[in-house]
C-alpha cells in the first residue's frame, strides 16, 4: 500500500477514551499530512488519527535523533524511558548495534536494559562533538537498587552503541540511597556561556586526578573548594567551605583505558576507564566510571562507580604477595 510522507505536528489531543482506551495524543512527525487541516480534535478525527497511526506502523512517533544537542538530547531520554520500561524494542538502533556491559560485549536481549526499573534520578552529558551522550541513572529501589552510568554512540539518526556500567548492592561502597541524596542536592546547572571552561580544560582537569593515582602528584590537580566526591555511596566533605576531594587519594594505582564524554555546556567531563590493572594496591582491573564538575577550571565534583564487588576486593587485599607465594 502507498502511503503519503509523514509531516511534523505539533498538536495535543484532549484526554478521553476512544476504543476503551485512554487516550492523550502528541502528535508529532508521525501522521499524514491530511490529518493537519486546522479545526478541533474531534472524536472523528481522532479515529481517523489512531487509524492512520495504525496503519503506519512501524513508524514510530518519536523525537528526532541526531549529533546536535537536541537530538543527542531525544537519544539519552528514549534510553531512560526504555530502561524504566524494561524493554529496548521501541529504540532506534542501528543495524549490528554494539551493546556491552562492565567492558563486556553482550547480547542486548540479555542486557539489563530489559530490566524495568523504577528511575528515580538521572542527568545526561551531551558531545556533540563526538556524538556520544553519557546518563547517570539512580535507582534506590529497596528491594533491587542500582547506579548506572550509559554511554550512547549516535551514528546519524541511530542509537550505534550503548556501554553500560553498573553497580548495585554488595558493590564497591554502594549505597543508592546516599548516593541519590548527594547527586541531587549539588549544582549540576547550565554553565553560563561566558564562564564555561574548554573541552581541553576539562579533559586536562580529569586527566591530572586520574594520573594522581599512579604516583600521588595531587600538586598538579586543579583543585576546587569546597569539592565534595560520591564513590558509590560514600561521600566527602562536611559542609565546609574547604571541603576538598584530595581526602583519600591512593598511590600505585593506575588507571588505564580511559574514554572520554564531555560536556562544556554542563562544565562535566566523565571518563569511561579502567581502575588498577595489575595493581596490588586497588581493584585489580576493575570497570569504572569517574564523573567531574568543574567551576572555572576547578574541580568541584566528583562521581565514581566501580565494577567491583566488596568481597573479591577484600580477597585481593589478603592475598599473599608475589614475594610471599610458593
Amino acid at each position: 500500500m502507498d502511503s503519503k510522507p509523514l509531516i511534523e505536528v505539533d498538536r495535543w489531543a484532549d484526554s478521553g477514551e476512544y476504543g476503551g482506551a485512554a487516550v492523550g495524543i502528541r502528535w508529532s512527525r508521525c501522521v499524514p499530512p491530511d490529518a493537519t487541516q486546522e479545526g478541533p480534535l474531534t472524536m472523528t478525527r481522532l479515529s481517523t488519527l489512531a487509524a492512520s497511526i495504525a496503519m503506519l506502523a512501524p513508524a514510530v512517533c518519536r523525537a528526532e535523533i541526531s549529533c546536535t544537542r537536541e537530538g543527542l538530547n531525544a537519544a539519552a531520554e528514549l534510553y531512560v524511558a526504555a530502561q524504566a520500561k524494561g524493554d529496548s524494542a521501541g529504540l532506534p538502533l542501528a543495524r549490528g548495534v554494539s551493546y556491552i556491559e562492565n567492558f563486556k560485549p553482550i547480547d542486548i536481549k540479555d542486557g539489563l536494559i530489559q530490566k524495568a526499573m523504577k528511575i528515580d534520578h538521572h542527568r545526561s552529558l551531551l558531545d556533540p562533538a563526538t556524538c556520544q551522550t553519557f546518563t547517570e541513572i539512580i535507582v534506590a529501589d529497596k528491594a533491587k537498587p542500582y547506579v548506572l552510568g550509559v554511554r550512547l554512540r549516535v551514528n546519524h539518526s541511530l542509537i550505534a552503541e550503548i556501554e553500560t556500567l553498573w553497580t548495585t548492592t554488595g558493590y564497591w561502597l554502594f549505597n543508592a540511597d546516599d548516593y541519590l541524596k548527594y547527586a541531587t542536592s549539588e549544582d549540576w546547572s547550565v554553565v553560563p556561556a561566558a564562564q564555561r571552561d574548554t573541552r581541553a580544560t576539562l579533559v586536562s582537569a580529569a586527566g591530572a586526578y586520574l594520573d594522581a593515582f599512579l604516583e600521588k602528584k595531587t600538586d598538579l590537580v586543579p583543585w576546587g573548594y569546597p569539592c565534595h566526591r560520591t564513590e558509590g555511596g560514600m561521600h566527602t566533605g562536611k559542609g565546609l567551605p574547604t571541603d576538598t576531594c584530595e581526602e583519600g587519594v591512593p598511590a600505585g594505582v593506575n588507571i588505564t583505558n580511559r574514554h572520554f564524554v564531555v560536556d562544556e555546556t554542563m562544565g562535566s567531563v566523565v571518563v569511561f576507564c579502567t581502575f588498577g590493572p595489575n595493581s596490588p594496591n586497588g581493584p585489580a582491573g576493575a570497570p569504572d566510571t569517574h564523573l567531574f564538575r568543574l567551576n572555572n577550571g576547578k574541580i568541584r565534583y566528583v562521581h565514581t562507580l566501580t565494577h567491583l564487588l566488596q568481597a573479591d576486593y577484600k580477597s585481593r587485599q589478603n592475598a599473599p604477595k608475589p614475594a610471599e607465594r610458593k
